[in-house]
């Protein structure tokens, strides 16, 4: 049998594999190896955020809520060392899957869309930081006021909201495309107000996810594998239609559009 009759048998004998219910189960099964694994990547790049995360939820039933501030403090002044890069990295590998290239090697590509994401990365993990920190620190200086200021109060939670959507585009425009970092930050904060209800509806998903989790603890890992991965396929399917449609393409000195380059 020479090779192209090889060749097509083996094209042959993989269709055929993903006809039926044993062809479902099997392509059920790749995608729990596929989400597993990236999430366990995930999980390891930014283990001292979940131990630290851990520390303070013990700390929390043992001693009382403001027992977990300095677990948490801490988790979140090295978040945009660890957290944020390797959130980075796992966005990179949804948008490989989300183009087609559905059978990348998860390793070698989550390792490179760390290293070269990974400044990026941190800088956007310190400027949503302070955002994070400006917006709180607003909201609660105005709800220990009294009178009609104490509104302002909910202008910054909603301002959260925003912002907290933000930073998903953010990822997922610093890994489609080549831009300066301003730029970036400017296209996220622009498409998530110009799309007040994905956004909203983004951030209920992730506080829905996250409130079952702390409500059903055992559970905690189970629903983290198989939720996270999966949210950021369905928010790429609708990213590329918001981000042409509310920030415009990114055009190089020539007009072309600049994409990542990376698809090796």
């Amino acid at each position: 049998m020479g090779y192209n009759e090889m060749n097509t048998a083996k094209k042959g004998d993989r269709q055929l594999e993903f006809k039926g219910l044993m062809g479902g189960l099997y392509r059920l099964c790749e995608w729990i190896m596929r989400l597993s694994v990236v999430n366990v990547l995930w999980f390891v790049f930014s283990f001292p955020i979940f131990y630290l995360g851990l520390v303070g939820l013990v700390s929390a039933q043992s001693a009382g809520l403001k027992a977990m501030i300095p677990s948490f403090a801490l988790a979140a002044v090295i978040s945009p060392f660890l957290l944020f890069p390797a959130t980075g990295a796992m966005f990179s590998v949804a948008r490989k899957w989300v183009l087609g290239d559905e059978d990348v090697p998860l390793f070698k590509t989550f390792l490179r869309g760390y290293k070269e994401n990974y400044l990026q990365s941190m800088k956007g993990g310190l400027i949503f930081l302070l955002f994070g920190i400006v917006m709180y620190s607003n909201y609660w200086y105005y709800s220990q006021q009294s009178g009609s200021i104490q509104w302002l109060a909910f202008l910054f939670a909603a301002l959260s909201v925003f912002l907290f959507a933000a930073l998903f585009h953010y990822f997922s425009i610093m890994v489609h495309f080549h831009m300066k970092f301003w730029q970036i930050v400017r296209n996220a904060i622009l498409i998530s107000f110009g799309y007040p209800l994905t956004s909203v509806a983004l951030v209920v998903v992730n506080f829905t996810i996250f409130f079952v989790s702390v409500s059903l603890y055992q559970f905690v890992f189970l629903i983290l594998f198989f939720c996270r991965q999966r949210r950021r396929r369905i928010f790429f399917l609708e990213f590329p239609t918001h981000f042409c449609a509310a920030a415009g393409e990114a055009r190089g000195a020539h007009g072309e559009t600049i994409r990542r380059t990376t698809d090796r």
